[in-house]
């Protein structure tokens, strides 16, 4: 069960990351953001693209518990996660919510996945 919850949040991850490494206007546009600028498409690449497949490599170092960081990756991740749905908490407390999708869908997917990772961690 534990590998299963750590494989599926490392293909997020990786899905994440390559899709803000090949279409980083595509990728922000449901949050209705525009990378109309190289500067802008580059800040998606690295911090969705690059971070998104480098912390799917470290899950998958994790699954493979390589020099004992199993523990660290997955709580390192659910804290990660758990950090970006408390952003969005704050969001809602300052701004109108435009509804469910995206952003309420991805509180709930940074909450559950980052609760999952921790309870398997």
């Amino acid at each position: 069960m534990a590998n299963s919850v750590i494989a599926v949040m490392a293909v997020f991850f990786l899905g994440m990351g390559v899709y803000g490494l090949v279409a980083p206007a595509a990728l922000i546009r449901p949050f209705r953001m525009v990378a109309d600028s190289a500067e802008a498409r580059s800040e998606v690449r690295a911090v969705y693209g690059g971070f998104g497949v480098a912390v799917a490599g470290a899950l998958v170092a994790a699954l493979a518990d390589a020099g004992g960081i199993r523990r660290g990756v997955l709580v390192t991740v659910a804290l990660a996660l758990l950090g970006m749905a408390l952003g969005r908490l704050v969001a809602r407390a300052v701004e109108r919510s435009s509804g469910f999708y995206p952003c309420w869908f991805y509180f709930w997917v940074e909450l559950a996945g980052g609760g999952a990772l921790l309870a398997v961690g």
